[in-house]
């Protein structure tokens, strides 16, 4: 069972998208816990869902990542599939990955970035399960 697995699905979906937007804005948890008066650990807590935003807590990060707190909770209608991509999102490194492949122009080139990703998540699984 997977920390994912315990936490409850709303605060994993918060966490989330406070992760997603402060790595948007380039900000460390060092400096986000920081502003905060927080230590970093707390906030890899919240961002994991492993501990609740308090609503209070909630406002004032929306205050540092500079949107609203509606926006951390998902004020849209969410969709099927909503939680598991603010997940892949918030894996080290996804939303940099994100932004490079978002500036390459040309179809092949991307094409070619999409089969080497595919390509090296293969041969970790097989490492893995072998």
């Amino acid at each position: 069972m997977t920390e994912y697995d315990r936490s409850d699905p709303i605060d994993v979906a918060v966490g989330s998208r406070i992760r997603v937007r402060r790595q948007a804005l380039k900000i460390s948890q060092s400096a986000l816990a920081d502003a905060l008066d927080l230590s970093f650990q707390q906030i890899q807590k919240y961002e994991r869902g492993a501990n609740r935003v308090s609503a209070s807590m909630l406002v004032k990060i929306a205050r540092k990542l500079e949107c609203s707190a509606a926006a951390l909770l998902g004020e849209t209608e969410a969709h099927a599939g909503d939680a598991e991509f603010l997940k892949l999102l918030s894996s080290p490194g996804a939303v940099d990955l994100l932004s490079a492949f978002n500036r390459i122009d040309d179809p092949a080139t991307r094409a070619a970035v999409i089969s080497v990703a595919r390509g090296l998540a293969q041969t970790n699984s097989r490492c893995r399960a072998g």
